[in-house]
């Protein structure tokens, strides 16, 4: 089943025998439980090729084809955000997206996105086949600063989302931590999956609940009681780096879901630094860097 500007996930289970709906909500982290039953009874679930029902018990080795409808009556329009632009060709867009700018539209923020500022920048929209994610082919939180990648067509978009899927791509992050952090250089293998005591949350989870994710990180510096990381997160899960942070025992500062609240911050520590990928045009390896933004180097020096 195909709908104009929908998106598809497919997933193979492993682990544990578990509800179909349980699982659609707990692997498609924009839907809420109930939305995902609401999909199902729609028919827009399929288990091994065929329609099923919520209660349907998965088993391991099942094929689970989900297709998420685009919102009914959103309209996007392009609005004039400022953003830093790193690099452009044809086929691409690098930015330094600034913190507390959503990347696309979503219940609570319908406008105001980075989409809505990618449609006002550009002269022609990106052609990727999706209207309300046009060229967004990774993404960052919204209080998430640095480094962006957008697709300007659906070439460009493939060869992207391919260098994504193989882990090729290279994704660093700046991220500031409560506490010493001990050893200095390690990786953080976790499954993640939606928290069962909230579904808006998501946490570190029994393999066939969640996820695979790896993070690797390395102590750049301590400052006092607190330790400046550079994390490299080899997946691209939920709120991997919180998870994986909070779930080692160092939160991030600024972090008022996983982590810890900080009067040196307003929001969290966590800067998309650096970005490397292969052009689409000629395969060449690029890499682009986003200097961190005056909150963080202020909190820096308030802390040091």
């Amino acid at each position: 089943m195909s709908i104009t500007g929908s998106r598809e996930y497919s997933f193979i289970v492993s682990g544990q025998e578990i509800r179909l709906d349980r699982y659609v909500a707990e692997n498609c982290p924009e839907l809420t439980r109930n939305q995902a039953q609401r999909l199902i009874g729609d028919g827009l679930v399929q288990v091994n090729g065929v329609v099923a029902k919520a209660s349907l018990k998965l088993s391991n080795g099942d094929r689970v084809k989900v297709t998420v409808p685009p919102p009914e009556s959103s309209i996007l329009e392009p609005e004039i955000i400022p953003f830093t632009v790193l690099y452009e060709d044809d086929d691409v867009l690098v930015i330094d997206k600034p913190a507390g700018l959503p990347v696309h539209p979503a219940p609570g923020h319908p406008d105001h996105t980075l989409v809505n500022a990618i449609l006002a920048y550009l002269s022609v929209p990106p052609d990727t086949g999706d209207p309300m994610r046009p060229g967004i082919v990774h993404r960052l939180d919204m209080d998430t600063s640095g480094v962006m990648l957008v697709a300007k067509n659906r070439t460009a978009q493939a060869s992207l989302v391919e260098q994504f899927k193989t882990h090729t791509v290279v994704k660093l992050y700046l991220v500031l931590v409560k506490g010493r952090l001990s050893p200095e250089h390690g990786v953080i293998e976790a499954s993640i999956g939606r928290a069962s005591h909230n579904r808006k949350r998501m946490a570190v989870v029994d393999e066939g609940r969640g996820r695979p994710a790896r993070t690797e990180y390395r102590v750049l510096k301590y400052l006092s009681s607190y330790s400046l990381l550079e994390v490299t997160p080899e997946t691209g899960r939920t709120h991997q780096i919180r998870v994986h942070l909070k779930a080692i025992g160092y939160p991030v500062v600024g972090d008022a879901t996983y982590g810890v609240k900080s009067a040196f911050l307003l929001r969290q520590f966590i800067h998309a630094s650096r970005l490397g990928f292969r052009l689409p045009s000629s395969g060449e390896y690029v890499e682009f860097e986003a200097a961190l933004p005056p909150d963080l180097e202020k909190a820096l020096e308030d802390i040091g």
